[in-house]
């Protein structure tokens, strides 16, 4: 199993940083099939070998997600993609 926890500072209105996390967030569920679902500002995504969460405050964005066995070889390079796109959207 391999954890990623990313914060990612961003000085957005609510609901351009909610926009900015459903983009993150569906990348991710394209290329991992994700189901996804808002609570409250906590948008979780989750299927078998994944689970996460990306949670936003007013400056900042976190994303902890684990990643299973098979996924977990893979650790770096979502790291890595995740947090580019992060640093993207969330651009002032």
């Amino acid at each position: 199993m391999a954890d990623i926890n990313i914060v990612q500072a961003h000085q957005l209105a609510p609901e351009q940083a909610r926009a900015a996390a459903q983009q993150v967030v569906d990348k991710l569920a394209e290329q991992f099939e994700l189901s996804c679902r808002w609570d409250g500002d906590v948008l979780s995504f989750e299927r078998s070998g994944v689970d996460g969460k990306l949670t936003l405050t007013p400056n900042q964005a976190q994303v902890q997600l684990t990643l299973g066995l098979f996924y977990g070889a893979f650790a770096a390079v979502v790291e890595s993609k995740l947090k580019d796109k992060m640093q993207r959207v969330f651009a002032s």
